[in-house]
Order: structure tokens, then C-alpha cells, then sequence
């Protein structure tokens, strides 16, 4: 490997934490945007989870539009992370399924889950490589609000599959 490819290499590596926090937003926005069009779709069983994920995906939109509002954060904003391993994966959720009129609920349950876990994964490793502060402390917040989701859709979906109940 030369010495400029190298360079460029680690040029790509590299990425501002205003990047990071466009692409967070549009997550947060575009899952808000999927489950709230997916309420009148669902079967009743899972109406109100579907809901609730709408909720909380406004709620991390709200807070990462306020924090990219913030003037104190100017510099932080600016400086440069190591891009995390997860970035590809996580921008990949950007892109939506299709599920149709008539979503199946494991369908939908199965989404939310790799979701869930792409965002986890991806706030963790944020918050590990995340200079101190409140941007740091907000990727810790939402790793383990993300966390508590996939564990939660995981109870819904053993319960749903594996028992056949209702949610």
C-alpha cells in the first residue's frame, strides 16, 4: 500500500461528529416516519408497541435536533472520531422495507428487533470513541434506551412466535 492510499485510507476512516449527527437524526426521523405509518397496518396486537416506537423514535429525533442546535457545542461538533465499525450497518436502516398493506406481525417485530439492536450497537460504539461531554453522554442514553427496546421486542416476540399468545 502506497503512502497516499494510506492516507486516503484513513481520510474515510475518519468522520466529523456534525456527520455523525445528520445521519443519527435521519435514523431517528425515518423510523418515526416508518412506524407511524405503519399503525393503521398492524393487527391490534401490536398497535399500541407500534405506537410507542413512533414515540420514542420522536423523542431521540427531538433530542439529537436540539443538540445540533446548541451553540456551546460549536467546536465539539467539528472535531473528528474514528468512524465507527457499525456505520455501515446502521446507515443501512436508512432504507426502508416495503411490508405491505397487511404487515405480519413477526414481520414487523422482526424489523424493529435488527433495528433496535443496529442502533445499540452503533450508540455504544459512539459513546466509547466520543470526547466527554454531552454528546457522549447523549450516545450513552440512547445505547441503553436502545437496549431496553430490543429487549423488550424480544419478550413481545417470544411471546408472539414461541407461545402463539397475544401481545
Amino acid at each position: 500500500m502506497t503512502e497516499g492510499s494510506r492516507g486516503m485510507q484513513e481520510l474515510r476512516s475518519k468522520t466529523t461528529l456534525r456527520e455523525i449527527l445528520e445521519v443519527a437524526t435521519r435514523f431517528e426521523e425515518s423510523a418515526r416516519d416508518f412506524y407511524t405509518a405503519l399503525i393503521p397496518k398492524v393487527s391490534k396486537r401490536i398497535r399500541d408497541l407500534v405506537e410507542e416506537l413512533a414515540a420514542e423514535e420522536q423523542r431521540h429525533f427531538d433530542l439529537f435536533t436540539e443538540l445540533a442546535q446548541r451553540g456551546d457545542l460549536g467546536e465539539q461538533i467539528q472535531s473528528e472520531i474514528q468512524r465507527p465499525v457499525s456505520d455501515s450497518k446502521f446507515s443501512d436502516c436508512l432504507h426502508l422495507p416495503d411490508l405491505g398493506d397487511n404487515p405480519d406481525d413477526q414481520a414487523v417485530l422482526q424489523y424493529a428487533m435488527g433495528r433496535e439492536h443496529a442502533a445499540m450497537t452503533h450508540y455504544g460504539e459512539l459513546a466509547d470513541t466520543t470526547p466527554s461531554g454531552p454528546i457522549q453522554d447523549l450516545f450513552r442514553f440512547l445505547a441503553s434506551e436502545e437496549t431496553k427496546h430490543k429487549l423488550e421486542l424480544e419478550k413481545i416476540y417470544y411471546e408472539l412466535v414461541h407461545r402463539g399468545g397475544g401481545v
